[in-house]
């Protein structure tokens, strides 16, 4: 895609952490494209796998690309993953936040062990790789921070009161964030997405799809409807946006 100036991220480094979803690989490539070095946390090993083909694939240079599954539930993942990145021997710039691990389900059938999984994936993750990441960022006095969230943090949905409360989380997170570490001149926003696919499907048949029909710009959202805001939020342009969720979701949060 075209790059303006301001929006460039050569010279800087990115950690993307994701617990899952087909978003990451694409994510971790416009990130290259715009110049940043990518390290990759993820939870399991075909997640990474994918995630560095893709920086390969695009032309990036995969040799100072990297990065590390791990268990991201266990105790010591992110004190793991921080020392792999310290591999790289290079300050961290920028932060992507992607957890959106899914459990659709009846409220009165969710375990607590299920209850306690998902709110580790979605919101502890996030956070301790934010307190992590966000330490060094203030020893530096810059950073960038960008949480990837869905609509339903602040939408029900019938089935989906564990998933709902995580997204609700990490967007409590990233205003807290905002407020505590904007005067260190580091940047925490928000990105929400609505029904995506990463795939290139015909819109005449998305439109077959009831949920489709109810979203205003009638189709499903690709990754690459959030490349360019991802790159902006990174960026140094983003100067003045703080403590915001931006929705991209085809304007499914404008319903009441």
């Amino acid at each position: 895609m075209p790059l303006l100036s301001q929006y460039d991220l050569s010279g800087k480094t990115a950690i993307l952490s994701s617990t899952g979803g087909d978003e990451s690989p694409l994510l971790a490539s416009v990130l290259a494209e715009a110049g940043a070095t990518v390290f990759a946390v993820t939870r399991r090993q075909e997640q990474l796998d994918a995630i560095l083909s893709a920086l390969e694939g695009n032309g990036s240079s995969g040799g100072k690309h990297g990065g590390v599954a791990v268990p991201l539930v266990s105790d010591d993942a992110v004190s793991r993953a921080m020392a792999e990145f310290d591999r790289l021997d290079r300050p961290v710039d920028i932060l992507v936040n992607d957890n959106r691990s899914l459990l659709a389900k009846p409220t009165g059938e969710i375990t607590l062990s299920e209850w306690d999984e998902l709110q580790s994936r979605n919101v502890r993750t996030a956070f301790l790789l934010s307190q992590a990441v966000g330490l060094r960022m203030i020893e530096r006095e810059s950073g960038r921070i960008v949480n990837l969230i869905s609509g339903l943090a602040e939408r029900g949905m019938m089935g989906g009161s564990a998933f709902s409360v995580s997204q609700a989380g990490l967007l409590a997170l990233t205003r807290s964030l905002a407020v505590e570490w904007g005067r260190h001149n580091i940047r925490v926003n928000a990105i929400g997405v609505g029904w995506s696919i990463s795939e290139d499907v015909p819109l005449e048949i998305q439109r077959e799809e009831q949920l489709v029909r109810y979203t205003p710009l009638r189709r499903k959202g690709h990754p690459r409807d959030i490349g360019p805001l991802l790159v902006y939020l990174c960026s140094d342009a983003c100067d003045y946006t703080t403590g915001q969720p931006i929705y991209i979701d085809g304007g499914l949060n404008a319903h009441p």
